[in-house]
């Protein structure tokens, strides 16, 4: 629960003669339990699939995330610490996969124009490969100055009763992708909060809320109390906002604003 990431505990004994793969999310940058989870897709013969949305640049003991599990997903949306606008990528280290996700991505289309499989159109257009091109110059500049504003941010509230910011991970130094708080038993709710930082004009998040599994189009086909973390976390976290030219005196007044 502290990291947020998936709790390792609770994977074997989910899974059945049905189970394929392990999908685990390096949530806010915070890299999962990945020996644990190797350890278990070797006792299953599983395939591990991460969502690395918010981990570009993350490693993990000197080594790329990328690097870990068969697949990593990338988000390449503007709200990112990186970012083409829109799109992302998938790494992998096995050449078995690239022929049949080249095709996924360019409508199931093979090199002869043969269908193969049901596919999309999920090309990165020039545009978006240019900004991409362009941002990665600015990259390490980005975080650092990120890295300025979240220190003011610590500064501000993390000796707090009732305020929860995210732990530092061992091996693991962070990207800064996101400045999640968790409010817990603060004088105000993350919804209070939410309001009052609003009618300043300034917006933040309730990350991940509603959960999927209370999506109306679900139809309450999910048991939310099966998820009960998930459930605690996603009623309390507020994300505020976060980008390398984010002025601190405006940091100070979104926290003076959170704690008058």
């Amino acid at each position: 629960m502290d990291d947020y990431t998936i709790d390792v505990t609770k994977i074997e004994a989910l899974i059945t003669e049905k189970t394929t793969a392990i999908i685990p999310v390096h949530v806010f940058g915070n890299v999962c339990n990945i020996e644990a989870i190797e350890q278990l897709a070797k006792k299953y013969n599983l395939k591990v699939i991460y969502d690395a949305a918010h981990a570009f640049g993350v490693k993990y003991k000197n080594k790329s995330i990328a690097n870990y599990g068969d697949i990593s997903m990338y988000s390449f949306h503007a709200t990112k610490v990186f970012h083409t606008l829109e799109g992302g990528c998938l790494t992998f280290n096995n050449p078995i996969y690239k022929e049949k996700l080249e095709s996924y991505k360019n409508f199931g289309l093979s090199e002869d124009y043969s269908i193969k499989y049901i596919g999309t159109n999920s090309k990165m257009n020039e545009f978006q490969a240019a900004m991409g091109i362009c941002n990665l110059r600015y990259i390490d500049e980005e975080i650092i100055k990120r890295s300025k504003v979240i220190n003011k941010y610590y500064e501000k509230l993390q000796l707090i009763s009732g305020i929860k910011l995210l732990p530092d991970i061992v091996d693991t130094p962070k990207n800064f992708s996101h400045f999640p708080v968790i409010f817990d038993g603060f004088k105000k709710s993350r919804d209070q909060i939410y309001d009052e930082l609003m009618e300043s004009n300034i917006h933040t998040k309730k990350y991940f809320y509603p959960l999927t599994s209370e999506a109306d189009y679900f139809n309450q086909e999910y048991d939310i109390n099966k998820t009960p973390i998930a459930k605690f976390i996603s009623e309390r976290v507020l994300i505020l906002p976060l980008y390398g030219d984010l002025e601190l005196d405006i940091v100070e007044k979104i926290c003076n604003i959170i704690l008058s």
